[in-house]
């Protein structure tokens, strides 16, 4: 008998709840691998591959799934509207469990990176939570940044829904879906890329100790949420912008848990934002 789709709703981060990853239960019935047709036994052992990578990318983040498109420069730093980091940089995270040292990727994500050099500058981290921490059933990601997590009276359902308003504009900062790919100058904005031909061509992968921008199910509508990927996710390549690395302190953000505190992000080295292509 033929079994039913499955359908997966794709939720925004601002719509999940604090609490950790949802578990799901599976119950197989004891049946002889003998006896189950080798065609059979391949489908059934890949379905229970997806739903284990569903229930983890569906938790923290949403997920689309659409083809990418050439470079767009009016989305990119070309634009000239945001700021987008030149080089490298450093920043240093104090924690309550301790500090961990990023390293910030301007050459091959400048404006992701830029961004967040400039919301560090601004003292927009200093204060908040990490309010996500997902390590069961396996480690997924440590993610903080939600500017209304440093406010104590903020409702805690509401937290991971929160962005940068930018004063200048009175709006909330949005920045485009950020992909350099190799052989190619610029970066690609504005689409996810899942064509097969790109997944090998990445410059920027989800390593374990990788920091990349959370966003929800629009590609185009990262603010100054983050995370840190707690091992090598490749699920994620090509759908969420990664723009560094933890080069010191990873054992620090493997003790983190939910609720605990960023005291404190400064830049300690490099930084150069420029509103133009670096």
């Amino acid at each position: 008998m033929a079994m039913p789709p499955i359908s997966l709703s794709k939720l925004p981060i601002g719509k999940l709840p604090m609490g950790p990853a949802p578990r799901s239960t599976v119950h197989l019935s004891p049946v002889p691998l003998s006896a189950v047709p080798f065609s059979r036994l391949l489908v059934t052992r890949a379905l229970s591959r997806a739903l284990l990578v569903a229930v983890l990318l569906l938790s923290p983040f949403g997920l689309a799934a659409c083809a990418g498109s050439k470079p767009t420069a009016v989305l990119g730093c070309g634009a000239g509207t945001l700021p987008c980091l030149k080089g490298k940089a450093v920043v240093l995270l104090t924690t309550n469990k301790g500090e961990v040292q990023l390293s910030l990727d301007g050459d091959n994500a400048p404006l992701t990176a830029g961004n967040f050099v400039d919301l560090v500058g601004r003292g927009i981290y200093n204060g908040t939570l990490f309010h996500r921490v997902v390590k069961e059933p396996v480690p997924f990601v440590v993610q903080g940044g939600d500017p209304l997590s440093a406010d104590p009276k903020v409702n805690p359902e509401l937290l991971g829904s929160g962005g940068f308003m930018d004063p200048a504009t009175g709006q909330q900062r949005q920045i485009p879906l950020e992909i350099l790919l190799a052989g190619e100058s610029e970066p690609r904005y504005g689409a996810v890329l899942s064509a097969p031909g790109q997944q090998g061509r990445m410059k920027l992968l989800h390593a374990r100790g990788s920091l990349a921008m959370a966003r929800s199910n629009d590609p185009n509508s990262a603010s100054s949420q983050f995370y840190v990927a707690l091992r090598s996710l490749p699920e994620l390549d090509g759908r969420y912008a990664v723009f560094g690395q933890v080069t010191k302190g990873m054992e620090v953000v493997d003790r983190l848990v939910q609720g605990d505190k960023l005291i404190k992000a400064v830049v300690v080295e490099g930084g150069t934002l420029v509103r133009a292509k670096p």
